[in-house]
């Protein structure tokens, strides 16, 4: 971890007393993983996690049931980060599981395989796309954007990233209390007007960068070019739709 990245966490407004009682910490035992802010919010944007998202095949229904299933299915996600490849990974998951299993002596099988996989994807600010972003948000919030990291599938920035050539920069326009993906996912309206303001300004400031980037700029581009080659190299491209990456189509799963 660089001086710059744990210099970066200082300017999050998080408050971890509020995150207890959010997360209902405060009604069991009162007491988080990790009690400082630096270290909450590392393990929740930049630290690799593992997620347990469900059972399939058991009973989960009210009552006391006592069938024992034939078959079982369990479902879980592991977070990448930079510098974790997605192949390494399960290479060693499905080897670690399978020695566990081993040690069961089991006459059951157990099968593990990937439903899908990508690169992570992080970006350095000092990009002039981020520049552009962060005077487009003074300009219509009057303070200056805190930089984050998110622990988030979002595999079309790459895809964006590949058809035009650029950079991308994530722009949030909600709130983090707006509940995305849940069943009661909101938005406010003076937030979605202020973010047809924020693209309105952001594309401004885009036409008004310096058509020679300084030394950050350059180093931040580079890095960003040299990840999207590393990238490309292990997805998929459909067979089909050249602009496709990891593709499942069924022309793609003919070996």
């Amino acid at each position: 971890v660089t001086d710059k990245e744990m210099e970066s966490y200082k300017q999050v407004d998080f408050d971890v007393e509020e995150f207890k009682q959010d997360a209902g910490v405060a009604k069991v035992h009162n007491t988080l993983l990790h009690p400082t802010k630096e270290g909450v919010l590392m393990h929740r944007w930049r630290y690799p996690t593992l997620s347990l998202h469900g059972i399939q095949g058991a009973f989960d229904g009210p009552g006391s049931k006592t069938v024992i299933p034939g078959k079982v299915v369990g479902k879980f996600s592991i977070r990448t980060v930079p510098n974790m490849h997605p192949d390494k990974v399960e290479e060693v998951v499905v080897k670690h599981l399978e020695s566990e299993f081993a040690k069961l002596k089991s006459p059951n099988k157990m099968r593990v395989w990937v439903d899908k996989a990508s690169m992570s994807w992080f970006r350095e600010p000092d990009h002039p796309n981020f520049q552009a972003a962060t005077a487009a948000t003074v300009r219509v919030h009057g303070v200056q954007p805190a930089f984050t990291r998110e622990g988030g599938s979002i595999p079309i920035t790459e895809v964006l990233e590949n058809v035009c050539d650029a950079v991308c920069a994530h722009i949030p326009i909600g709130a983090s209390d707006d509940g995305a993906h849940s069943q009661n996912e909101k938005i406010d309206m003076q937030n979605y007007l202020n973010g047809m303001k924020l693209m309105k300004c952001y594309m401004d400031e885009i036409a008004a960068l310096p058509a020679e980037p300084d030394a950050a700029a350059r180093a931040a581009a580079a890095a960003a070019e040299a990840s999207r080659l590393a990238s490309n190299k292990w997805r998929r491209r459909c067979k089909v739709q050249l602009m496709r990456f990891g593709c499942e189509c069924l022309d793609c799963q003919i070996p």
